[in-house]
């Protein structure tokens, strides 16, 4: 119950009343998805608000979904959908309806109750449960519709192609759920990055681990879906995973899609932390706690910790962040990157899936993409916050091959595509024997020049002239402002929280037409 109320933020000029008023505002217009406006309201008011997947109350039955917010710590009404996303609405519209009425009994001024927040007292405070969890997880079918349909794709894709069935040891996948099941939708394979050093081709690709593969197929995807959206053609445009926001215009997934990432085992970096690390001075040295949980670097395929030696001595290799780390990225980003953030909304998972063949406990993992950015929302720019997926083990998908006999081939599939794409990652192209290949030159469909091209070709098709002005691909790039502060954000809180500097790769790999 709710033993008092103050207020959370008290607004000390008129533009910050009028930004919460307008954001109030849309949503009782129908304007604003219920989600969309808390999170809105969180830049404005200047709190850290989460949305927490947990348990169906006591006395529903049947198969729901639910969530709640988190506002500061404070736990708010559980929402309940048999989607992911209408459990979030719902949850949220709980939330805003309780502040809104909490407000109201308390007497407050009308022009100053549309944007006070409720704070109920400490003790008041649901506690997590995680028997519950597990409880929720044991009933939620996409534990098993997941690694199945991953399964399923993998291997169809293998014995079409039996002769790079090496190259699958270490697999990602994004799997788009709808109410008619799972549906893979990108997956890469991979675990080694390039050995040639940058240029200003845009035609390298420098990374090609297996997360890193399947997020470049998953912006092809986002891509193939934005054209059918601008086509100008009702029947194209049904077609698209993405609908419009009228206010922002920016698109945005159905509101019966939900995304989730596999992965057949743990990332490098932060995510294989020893299960025994705690996040404690007391019981560990600032230095252990520095090179476990801090950020690490990849050089051709070996794993160094930022702060250690080993890593300084690297001298003038080409290095790459871990995947962990880039994660931790995009869980705080979204997935799209800076060129697709001009067209849609952050694009994020709600669930990580680990295959149990990889490894036996996914606390490490949970600990570096969710407790390094702890109280990060609040600083950065509308639309962006820290986004909490649920991670648990499944039944692996992929046989784990400790010993690949193709360790440095990669290939990458995305839906719609005829075939795939076998890439030799220590070169950054496509291998000689590919079953795709996009020209003599063997250029990856999944490197920049390639993302390029399919820029302006949405940009056209939208009608986004001053997008089709940016001459190189950094400065395409350098025109989504929200998403680079963002990124400017996450970077130096990162390095402000001790867990090291973030390494950018030389400039001129992005200076390309």
């Amino acid at each position: 119950m709710i033993k008092h109320i103050k207020a959370f933020f008290e607004l000390p000029d008129s533009k910050q009343k009028i930004l919460a008023r307008e954001v109030i505002d849309r949503y009782k217009g129908g304007e604003t998805h219920p989600v969309s406006a808390l999170y809105q309201l969180s830049q404005v008011l200047q709190f850290q608000m989460d949305l927490k997947e947990t348990v169906t109350t006591a006395g529903i039955t049947g198969f729901y979904f639910a969530f709640c917010v988190v506002i500061d710590g404070v736990q708010y009404k559980t929402g309940m959908g048999i989607t992911k996303k209408e459990a979030r609405a719902k949850a949220a519209e709980l939330a805003l309806e309780e502040l809104e009425v909490s407000s109201e009994h308390a007497g407050i001024p009308s022009e100053v109750s549309e944007v006070s927040l409720t704070v109920r007292d400490k003790d008041s405070v649901i506690p997590e449960v995680h028997s519950g969890r597990a409880v929720m997880e044991r009933k939620n079918p996409l534990k098993d519709q997941v690694p199945s349909a991953v399964r399923e794709i993998f291997t169809r894709l293998m014995d079409s192609y039996p002769e790079f069935s090496a190259c699958g040891g270490t697999a990602a996948a994004f799997v788009m759920q709808s109410p008619t099941g799972c549906e893979v939708i990108a997956l890469g394979t991979g675990c080694s990055n390039t050995k040639a050093s940058p240029a200003p081709t845009g035609r390298i690709l420098h990374d090609s681990h297996a997360v890193v593969t399947a997020r470049r197929s998953l912006m092809r995807f986002l891509y193939k879906n934005l054209l059918l959206f601008f086509s100008k053609n009702p029947s194209l445009e049904e077609k698209s995973v993405f609908q419009q926001d009228q206010t922002t215009k920016l698109l945005s997934f159905k509101n019966h899609l939900s995304l989730h990432l596999y992965l057949s085992q743990l990332p490098k970096g932060a995510a294989q932390i020893p299960s025994q690390l705690r996040l404690n001075p007391l019981s560990i040295s600032a230095w252990e706690v520095n090179n476990q949980i801090g950020l690490h670097v990849v050089v051709e395929g070996k794993v160094f910790s930022k702060f250690s030696s080993s890593y300084e001595q690297m001298g003038s290799h080409v290095v790459s962040m871990s995947a962990t780390d880039k994660i931790t990225q995009w869980l705080v980003l979204g997935f799209q990157g800076a060129l697709l953030s001009h067209f849609i909304e952050p694009v994020y998972v709600n669930s990580v899936f680990v295959g149990e063949g990889g490894c036996s406990d996914v606390r490490g993992l949970q600990m570096a993409v969710s407790q390094r950015v702890d109280g990060i929302t609040s600083t950065l720019p509308l639309y962006y916050c820290v986004y909490r997926p649920l991670i648990s083990l499944v039944t692996s998908a992929v046989p784990i091959d400790t010993q690949p006999s193709q360790k440095s081939l990669s290939f990458n599939w995305s839906h719609g595509d005829i075939t795939t794409e076998a890439v030799d990652a220590l070169e950054g192209r496509s291998s000689e024997d590919s079953p795709f290949k996009s020209s003599p030159a063997l250029a990856s469909r999944l490197c920049k020049a390639a993302m390029l091209s399919r820029f302006n070709l949405v940009a056209k098709e939208a009608q986004r002239e001053e997008l089709l002005a940016a001459v190189t691909y950094r400065e395409a790039k350098m025109m989504a402002k929200p998403y680079q502060e963002a990124k400017s954000v996450l970077k130096s809180y990162l390095a402000r929280k001790g867990y090291g500097h973030w390494v950018e790769k030389p400039p001129i790999s992005d200076h390309f037409a």
